[in-house]
C-alpha cells in the first residue's frame, strides 16, 4: 500500500469532499485562474472563494502566486496522484468482492435453471 502522511491524505480528502472545491479543481485542470475566476461560476464572494482556495492550497492541490492584488492559482496534481494510489489498493479488494458476488449469482441462476428443467419433465 502506498505510504502517505495521514495528515496530508486527510487534508486532500477534506478538500475533495466539497463540490465547490472539486469544481474549482476541474477549472484549474484547464489552466491557471484568478480567485475571482474561480468564484464566478458559484456567485460567491471573493472572501468565500479565498477560503476554498486556502483549503485547496493547504492540501497541496494548488499553488497560488500573488501578482500585486491578483492571486493566480494553478493545479498541482501530485497530491491527487498520491490519493489515487492510496485508493487503488482498495480497488483490487472491491473487484474481488464483486467477482465473488457475480460467481454466487451465476451459481444461483444455474441452480434455478436446473430446478425449472426438472419441474418441466
Amino acid at each position: 500500500m502506498v505510504e502517505l502522511h495521514t495528515s496530508r491524505l486527510d487534508s486532500v480528502f477534506h478538500a475533495l469532499g466539497d463540490p465547490t472545491r472539486r469544481r474549482m479543481l476541474n477549472d484549474l485542470a484547464l489552466g491557471q485562474r484568478t480567485v475571482g475566476e474561480l468564484a464566478r461560476p458559484f456567485s460567491i464572494s471573493l472572501a468565500a472563494a479565498s477560503k476554498h482556495v486556502k483549503v485547496l492550497e493547504t492540501a497541496g492541490l494548488i499553488q497560488r502566486e500573488v501578482r500585486g492584488r491578483t492571486h493566480l492559482c494553478r493545479l498541482d496534481p501530485q497530491p491527487l496522484a498520491s490519493a489515487h494510489s492510496w485508493l487503488s489498493a482498495y480497488r483490487q479488494f472491491w473487484e474481488g468482492r464483486l467477482d465473488d458476488l457475480e460467481r454466487v449469482l451465476r451459481e444461483e441462476d444455474a441452480n434455478k435453471n436446473q430446478t425449472s428443467k426438472g419441474d418441466e419433465q
